[in-house]
């Protein structure tokens, strides 16, 4: 089974290129989806949150306005709650990969925004990177989430540029890496989509 990273910063429109290869019943994992599945009520995240940013749990479920003041602005802070979310998401990845394997199916979709944050490179067979002009990106991201532009803003700083997320797959793999530009004047229609990013 051949594997596919997505990638691309918030608002970036990875969600488009998602639904293109769920579309074409090729499986996607959502690293956002499986963040907020162990950050709710009942989640596998919630105690170590909780003790390592007393207050921001609420009603059994993770705060995410109450978390997200807690770590803005603050790097180790950030560090301390990928060193509790990312080994819970990879968890989560490993056991959709397994599951897609079992099912036979031809190849299945990694759709993470801290791509090569994380070094999840290593994992793949082709890289996509989608990308979109950044008033287009703060719009879209304005519009799905209650967040001040300031808000908006830290999220993106601390997200590697989509340009250099671009240029950092073709540096280091020119031979599987594409980019997928998602603007609504010149996003690829699906078919485009899926035989640009499929690996051979």
């Amino acid at each position: 089974m051949k594997v596919i990273g997505l990638t691309g910063g918030i608002g970036m429109g990875k969600s488009t290129a998602a639904a293109a290869f769920r579309r074409a019943h090729i499986p996607v994992f959502d690293a956002d989806a499986a963040v907020h599945k162990v950050q709710s009520r009942g989640g596998r995240a919630i105690r170590p949150i909780e003790a390592a940013f007393p207050g921001t749990i609420k009603e059994g479920a993770v705060d995410r306005a109450a978390l997200r003041a807690a770590v803005i602005g603050k790097p180790e802070a950030i560090r301390q709650l990928e060193r509790i979310l990312h080994p819970m998401v990879w968890e989560e990845e490993a056991r959709f990969l397994a599951a897609a394997r079992r099912a036979g199916k031809r190849a299945a979709v990694l759709d993470i925004p801290l791509f090569f944050e994380t070094g999840r490179e290593r994992k793949v067979h082709k890289i996509v990177v989608v990308s979109a002009p950044r008033p287009v990106q703060i719009h879209r991201v304005r519009q799905r989430r209650r967040m001040s532009e300031s808000d908006i803003k830290a999220i993106i700083a601390r997200q590697m540029p989509d340009v250099e997320k671009a240029q950092t797959g073709r540096r280091r793999h020119p031979d599987r890496s594409v980019e997928i530009p998602d603007h609504p004047a010149n996003a690829p229609p699906d078919p485009e989509i899926i035989e640009m990013t499929m690996p051979a």
